[in-house]
């Protein structure tokens, strides 16, 4: 692959998949930000989205407003919303002639040696397609570790890492990492450095907060990966990420 061309891992966290008022999926951000990884693959860049948001979707359709608080509701919640999610997807990603694919794993699947040789064949062969965009979610009705403790983003960076991508963004519902001062951190080489300055948050449908973002950052920086962590609510911010542009916060991979 080119250097203009690269192999990006997307994450999507149920923060920015969903609406601000309450536990309903939120239409037109999905729109948009279908439409600016569409343009990614238009250019000829291979992206794979990792994608929180099933669980809430299945609170959506069962008319339940807060997230539960016992796993077998939860997991529930997530096999009666992940249908609904994809085909929202589908629906979307079709309106710019893309197709989607849909890969459910578990921390199990990439530790086992052959589960994850199979899925790193399965995502080579998908990209091999130019037209089908894989999305990826933990396999939430069995797992346990994700739902608990981290909306995706060790799985984002375990995916990364997988499918030898050239740069992770996840995006979120803050700009970055921030400063005491409340700025923009632009640049990080040492993740450890900055710990301290991360909160561990959580949303009513939402789990993990920019502890788990950086920790997965790291994860990946070990792999020699870049990151960016940003908002997912500001227009071009996945562009600019891909381009080196300002965008959120970058931690360098270390080669």
């Amino acid at each position: 692959m080119s250097d203009k061309r690269k192999r990006i891992v997307i994450k999507f966290g149920t923060g920015i998949l969903t609406k601000s008022t309450g536990n309903t999926l939120n239409p037109a951000q999905l729109r948009r930000l279908t439409g600016e990884v569409a343009g990614l693959v238009q250019t000829g860049h291979q992206c794979l989205l990792v994608s929180s948001g099933a669980v809430g979707a299945g609170l959506m359709l069962m008319g339940i407003r807060e997230r539960p608080s016992d796993l077998p509701s939860i997991q529930a919640c997530a096999a009666i919303g992940q249908s609904r999610l994809m085909r929202h997807y589908e629906t979307l990603f079709q309106r710019h002639g893309l197709h989607v694919a849909q890969l459910l794993l578990s921390h199990q699947d990439i530790d086992s040696r052959t589960r994850y040789q199979n899925a790193r064949n399965t995502l080579e062969r998908i990209f091999r397609f130019r037209t089908v965009v894989p999305i990826i979610n933990e396999n939430d009705s069995v797992a346990v570790e994700e739902l608990r403790f981290g909306d995706n983003d060790a799985l984002s960076a375990e995916v990364a890492i997988l499918s030898d991508a050239d740069l992770l963004i996840m995006l979120t519902s803050v700009q970055g990492l921030l400063d005491e001062e409340h700025r923009l951190i632009s640049n990080v080489t040492d993740v450890d450095a900055v710990s301290h300055l991360a909160r561990k948050e959580s949303g009513a449908l939402s789990r993990g907060g920019m502890v788990t973002k950086l920790q997965a950052a790291k994860m990946a920086q070990q792999a020699g990966i870049s990151s960016v962590i940003a908002s997912g609510f500001e227009p071009g911010l996945m562009a600019a990420a891909v381009e080196g542009k300002p965008a959120g916060t970058r931690i360098s991979g270390i080669q």
